[in-house]
């Protein structure tokens, strides 16, 4: 999660030069809003979009983690969204998604389990 982070940052980063080139002022009222939902999606844009292309991010390529459907096949473009969608109240309720994964039978995180998706070592 950290190197995943470390990679968001760079994505965030451009994306929010972009946003901030093309809207040419500061970010007040409704256009903080915008902003943060257009770093939402960018962010969901490089989820999903790497989930559903090999079934990996850059740092999952790293540490040879694939994510794939519970029955092992590729994930569909639904599944990748809701994981996405998942993960955030998971992450941000003090981690509940990760810290379910030990009393999980197959070790599994929370947002894996409700968007039936798994992590796998390969």
């Amino acid at each position: 999660m950290v190197y995943e982070s470390l990679l968001l940052c760079g994505i965030t980063f451009f994306a929010g030069l972009l946003f901030l080139g093309l809207s040419g002022s500061a970010l007040s009222g409704w256009l903080r809003h915008a902003f943060q939902l257009y770093l939402f999606l960018v962010i969901g844009l490089y989820f999903a979009g790497s989930w559903r292309r090999g079934g990996q991010t850059l740092a999952m390529k790293t540490w040879k983690l694939r994510l794939v459907g519970a029955d092992g096949s590729r994930i569909s473009a639904r599944q990748a969204v809701v994981r996405y969608l998942y993960a955030w109240p998971c992450l941000a309720l003090g981690g509940v998604g990760i810290l379910y994964a030990p009393f999980d039978r197959e070790r599994q995180f929370l947002h894996d389990r409700l968007a039936g998706t798994k992590i796998v070592w390969g």
